[in-house]
């Protein structure tokens, strides 16, 4: 057999699979072309390996290492990806940039003494100090 012709492939699968992760916003779409991506890895390990003849079979069991990582970053990705979709409401990469909740217009911008916004944050006592010198 020829390694030309599963190396060819391999690059065609994973020239396709990086197109999907630069250009989709989806983020099911980019998981997917990810797995695509990963699938390309796999046909060049198991082609080098025939190729080689390799009698303990390493390009084949790391294979299906990757099949397994593979199998655990689509779940572990997906169960991400429906939980930002319930909170948010979108699976689009460009709206999700931060993944703080967004602020309610109702609070006001003293409230949360983390906010940089909100000013200066009393100290508790100051007022009794400032009775007791006066």
């Amino acid at each position: 057999m020829h390694l030309a012709y599963p190396a060819v492939l391999a690059s065609l699968l994973f020239c396709t699979g990086l197109y999907g992760v630069l250009a989709r916003r989806n983020a099911i779409l980019v998981l997917m072309s990810v797995e695509l991506m990963l699938n390309a890895v796999n046909l060049n390990l198991v082609a080098f390996d025939v190729w080689l003849r390799d009698t303990l079979h390493a390009g084949q069991a790391l294979t299906l290492f990757t099949i397994a990582i593979a199998a655990a970053e689509i779940g572990i990705g997906l169960a991400i990806v429906l939980a930002v979709y319930r909170n948010r409401g979108t699976s689009d990469i460009d709206r999700l940039r931060d993944s703080a909740e967004p602020r309610d217009p109702d609070d006001d911008p003293g409230d949360d003494p983390h906010d940089p916004s909100a000013g200066p944050v009393p100290t508790p006592g100051a007022d009794e100090k400032a009775e007791a010198t006066a």
